[in-house]
């Protein structure tokens, strides 16, 4: 199932700390990328049985590690709440954030972040228990609901309900565990967060058939990588390795023929993204020449990314994904002036 992405800027919601030394040479100096990511969402970012982190948003800090220090493995993975997620990128306490964090205007402009690109749209929704008989967020009038505070979510339910002339008691919530937890022992009617998040915490309910992902999307939330204000070498490097994994699938060069393709001589634009005839692109960002080369061998283009991890891809929504298309433009690696 093919994913094709771009920040569109009708999707960005309307809703600085400057880094005196250079990120890239700390990252170099320490031989890791510290990567923020969420507590545990399936197909984001959650442990496996052995430990290991897997999902969208643990592949990205792979593909920067890969591109800086040409190996995907050297991340160090800092589990963060929606609460200290922020506050932990700004302070240096990791080099980017990749967790579930939307691309709003405020956060662009006023907190001293950068965002480097989307990498996966969603939508906040709704789940409840199958036995209340409810089919639509409009019958929700007057209900408690689980809510994760100091989030955009919060924001949307109130305008939503406001907008629709409805009411709710809400139920404040610190992290997706607690969420669960309060949302199984019946302390809120309904639990709303993104569709994503919805469908990772019903995946692991005993009955999944019991709960109930209601149809409506109230917002447009598009999420990705992010990294502080002040630091333009470092932002260039996270937002260009996000093109690479997308114009990798746009270019159909996958981790298998990548070697194939970046020795065509007739396929230039394979070896402009590759390297192979260009060893200026990495340099320019103060990487290895074969810094795209090593994230796509290593971690897979984005189009595989997503087939790999999003298990709930049948479940959330018909993809709001699909309502931006790739623009050339910006994934131009040919070198020009």
């Amino acid at each position: 199932m093919k994913k094709t992405l771009l920040f569109c800027a009708a999707a960005i919601t309307i809703s600085a700390t400057s880094v005196n030394a250079s990120t890239l040479d700390i990252v170099k100096e320490r031989d890791t990328v510290r990567c923020g990511i969420s507590t545990g969402f399936a197909g984001l970012s959650a442990p496996d049985d052995a430990g290991n982190w897997t999902g969208l948003d643990v592949d990205y800090c792979r593909s920067i590690a890969a591109a800086v220090l040409g190996d995907a493995n050297k991340v160090e993975f800092i589990p963060l709440s929606s609460k200290n997620r922020l506050e932990s990128l700004k302070s240096g306490e990791i080099d980017v954030l990749s967790r579930t964090t939307t691309w709003t205007f405020s956060r662009d402009n006023s907190l001293g972040l950068n965002f480097a690109g989307v990498n996966f749209y969603d939508g906040q929704g709704f789940m409840v228990p199958a036995s209340l008989g409810i089919s639509s967020v409009k019958e929700l009038d007057g209900a408690s609901i689980c809510i994760q505070t100091g989030t955009t979510t919060e924001i949307n339910l109130s305008e939503y309900f406001k907008l629709n002339g409805l009411t709710y008691e809400p139920v404040p919530i610190e992290s997706p565990a607690q969420a669960r937890a309060s949302y199984l022992a019946s302390r809120c009617d309904a639990y709303t967060t993104d569709s994503l998040g919805l469908a990772s915490q019903r995946s692991v309910f005993v009955d999944q058939t019991q709960q109930v992902i209601l149809p409506e999307i109230i917002s447009k939330e598009p999420l990705g990588p992010v990294v502080r204000h002040g630091d333009d070498q470092w932002l260039d490097i996270v937002k260009w390795t996000h093109n690479v994994l997308l114009a990798a699938e746009e270019s159909n060069i996958t981790s298998i023929n990548l070697d194939q393709r970046g020795s065509n001589e007739n396929d230039p634009a394979a070896q402009a993204l590759l390297g192979t005839n260009n060893a200026k692109l990495g340099a320019m960002l103060g990487l290895d020449v074969k810094w795209a080369y090593n994230v796509i061998k290593q971690v897979e283009n984005h189009g595989e990314i997503f087939e790999l991890n999003s298990f709930a891809k049948e479940v959330v929504l018909p993809r709001l994904m699909q309502c931006v298309s790739l623009d050339p433009v910006i994934f131009n690696f040919k070198l020009t002036v």
